[in-house]
């Protein structure tokens, strides 16, 4: 199948190895949605309204927080807090009931504000846009495309979150038999890569006895960094 716009991403993380080709995906989707963020962007009115409202997570603001562009940072969390203090005062305008007369989230309603705007982020909201539809792709590349279903046959496996979600999303993509063979195969690239970087893991601490000490390291170096992309779908970078 020939590749198309929306295929390439999909392709280039299977293409990398890594412990999980989604992880990969939602990763570029996250540096691509930072270096956005704090580009040239960050000067543009309708971006800056947006994150002026929505703000950031812990995770996103500590990403935030580490890269260079110190002025644009300052700036966006400048307009930021001038936003949240002007709907801060909005709601605490409102008042509150005594706690006896509590019945309803909106007889407190600059609490319920405060920990609804706690839980929103420009950045989530911008990758969950696209993640989807990468996860559809994945799919429709499975049963369309027998080069890329070789492809997802090799692969090291998938994290335990998105190994959930390619399962529960292709309920909805694919027809009864497609089903129970995707399930199959997916269900054991999963479990027979856990047990491969168990392995790893576990020949990781026989090098800390000394007795093996001048054993070779085989595939177990960065078996840790590995391990928690498949446990926790965290990855610092792109696995080779």
């Amino acid at each position: 199948m020939a590749e198309k716009i929306y295929t390439i991403p999909v392709n280039d993380a299977f293409d990398k190895h890594s412990e999980c080709p989604l992880c990969t995906m939602y990763k570029k989707l996250e540096d691509d949605a930072l270096n956005f963020c704090m580009g040239p962007s960050y000067m543009e009115e309708d971006i800056r309204t947006e994150t002026n409202d929505r703000g950031f997570c812990k995770s996103h603001m500590q990403m935030l927080l580490s890269m260079e562009n110190k002025l644009g940072l300052a700036l966006i969390l400048k307009t930021h807090l001038d936003e949240q203090k002007k709907q801060a005062l909005q709601e605490v305008k409102k008042g509150i009931k005594p706690k006896s007369l509590l019945k309803k989230a909106e007889d407190a309603p600059a609490g319920t504000w405060a920990l609804k705007k706690n839980k929103e982020c420009y950045l989530c909201d911008k990758i969950n846009v696209m993640f989807p539809r990468y996860v559809d792709t994945v799919l429709h590349l499975y049963k369309k495309d027998p080069e890329f279903r070789k492809k997802f046959g090799s692969c090291k496996g998938f994290c335990q979150e998105h190994y959930g979600m390619l399962v529960l999303k292709a309920q909805e993509k694919l027809n009864k038999d497609e089903l129970q063979a995707f399930f199959d195969l997916t269900s054991k690239l999963y479990t027979d890569n856990l047990q491969r970087l168990s392995d790893d893991l576990e020949w990781f601490s026989v090098k800390f006895d000394y007795r093996f000490k001048d054993e070779p390291w085989k595939n177990s170096k960065d078996a840790i960094e590995r391990a928690v992309v498949k446990t926790s779908g965290i990855i610092a970078s792109e696995q080779d």
